[in-house]
């Protein structure tokens, strides 16, 4: 483990050395919805009783002041129940960060926690809107030092961190120049780094590998996957890796056996089951015609051991055609199963304990021209980003077949969350942030955010949706 970074600078506001390093504002917890008391100055809570997410990674993200993970919860779910949102209104946008905002907001006791390609971690009043402290932990890469990409005019934390309830730690991996990837353990309270090591697994080169999808918190590790650059360029893989949450030990890794390619990169990351397996799916890869898990599946144990894959029977034709599998992430179903969607725009119900291989499949249909990022469900539907829009999915009774519930007029969805009845999501193309009726699909409220990055995903807490423009965060919130 390397020693705590020596060039991490830590910026706290005034509004925070008026109230006092860490302090929250006083909440009163009122159906499931945290709202303002009017004062402040009550003592902190700590983390060990602050409302942490449900332990199995079946069930919904916890609502109240929590969003500790992309989708809320391990199974990706993004359903937070408790909240109504029949009135809504803008409550703030943040000041401008200093860099652009890929990954998704998270919310820890009542503070919102941003990342920037910058290198930058933000810890923003979800109150107010106001800037607590930030910690800037490095240098990033210039994208004219890649040798392809698209993120400009740096490249430094791209995914969505996570955070530890327990503890009150933040890990998040910043990609630091000159290139290489390190985690980072920052205490939550006062943005403090408490240890940074390289994740970089032997025999990866850095330069080539994109830390896109989200981190997983699960069997007291902190997992990390890789894939390409934007226009795959050169020699890379899908990778794994897996760090203790105290930063010591040896580093776990897992690689996708292809020739090339096959990367790990769809924004929701890695899912995880209730026996702490991990689902993974890939990209396309350059097989020559031989099956090496491209365009697949993957079951991973804690120790990153391959236990199982699936792959749909055209792999060859979706490898030949960049037609990655893995554009989406995986969700956990209820009854161990798994939905898996990609570009092509075909869905797939898969057996959790027993992934089946090539066509292994318990179930599949199309269901639009193209889905990326991530999608959302309740027990009883799920819900689809698509290039043509917003897909509502409802599951059988026994979660082994679905069909087409409902769907948006046609723009380009990122992954969406359901919070108090809607279904939000954002309009990657124009910068909206729409909520639509979770049962009839009907268009609720719209939020303007300005230009966002591509995959833009809000999250929930505190009965508001927190959006990321490219730069900035803006709160919605319940009347």
């Amino acid at each position: 483990m390397r020693p705590v970074v020596e060039g991490a600078s830590i910026t706290r506001t005034s509004t925070e050395a008026e109230s006092g390093a860490g302090a929250w504002p006083r909440r009163i917890l009122l159906a499931g919805v945290l709202v303002a008391a009017g004062c402040s100055g009550d003592n902190p809570p700590s983390p060990s009783s602050a409302p942490t997410p449900t332990s199995s990674a079946h069930g919904a993200a916890q609502s109240g002041s929590q969003w500790l993970t992309f989708g809320g919860d391990a199974a990706r779910s993004g359903f937070a129940p408790g909240a109504s949102f029949e009135d809504v209104r803008r409550a703030w946008t943040s000041e401008s960060l200093d860099g652009d905002i890929y990954g998704e907001p998270l919310v820890v006791n009542s503070h919102v926690i941003a990342v920037t390609e910058n290198n930058t971690v933000y810890d923003i009043d979800g109150m107010t809107g106001k800037t607590l402290w930030r910690v800037h932990l490095g240098s990033p890469v210039p994208n004219s030092s890649l040798p392809c990409g698209n993120i400009a005019p740096t490249s430094g934390i791209t995914s969505t961190p996570v955070v530890d309830p327990l503890t009150g730690m933040i890990y998040v991996v910043a990609f630091l120049n000159p290139g290489h990837h390190e985690m980072f353990a920052i205490r939550e309270r006062t943005g403090d780094v408490a240890w940074n090591r390289v994740v970089d697994p032997d025999g990866m080169d850095p330069i080539t590998q994109q830390q896109r999808s989200a981190l997983t918190l699960s069997n007291d590790h902190v997992y990390v996957s890789y894939g390409g650059l934007f226009g795959d360029c050169g020699d890379y893989h899908g990778w794994v890796a897996g760090v203790r949450t105290d930063g010591m030990g040896s580093l776990l890794d897992y690689r996708v056996p292809t020739q090339n390619a096959g990367g790990i990169w769809a924004p929701s990351g890695a899912a995880t089951d209730g026996g702490g397996n991990l689902f993974v799916a890939t990209g396309n890869s350059f097989s020559d015609g031989d099956f090496d898990l491209g365009s697949s599946v993957i079951k991973l144990s804690p120790d990153l051991t391959n236990t199982g894959y699936f792959a749909p029977d055209n792999w060859n034709e979706l490898n030949a055609d960049d037609v990655d599998l893995g554009s989406v992430g995986p969700a956990v179903l209820g009854d161990q199963m798994i939905f898996q969607i990609g570009k092509e725009g075909v869905g797939y119900l898969l057996d959790g304990g027993h992934l089946g291989g090539i066509g292994g499949q318990v179930y599949s249909g199309s269901v639009c021209a193209g889905a990326y990022g991530g999608t959302a469900h309740t027990p009883e539907r799920i819900f689809v980003p698509c290039t043509d829009g917003l897909f509502a999915l409802t599951l059988g009774e026994t979660s082994r077949s679905f069909a087409v519930a409902w769907h948006s007029e046609s723009f380009a969805a990122g992954p969406p969350i359901v919070v108090g009845g809607l279904v939000w999501t954002i309009d990657v193309d124009s910068g909206t942030l729409l909520g639509f009726d979770e049962s009839s699909g009907m268009e609720m409220t719209r939020t303007e955010l300005g230009t966002v990055s591509n995959f833009a995903s809000p999250a929930s807490a505190m009965g508001c949706v927190f959006a990321p423009g490219i730069r900035t965060i803006t709160a919605v919130c319940a009347q």
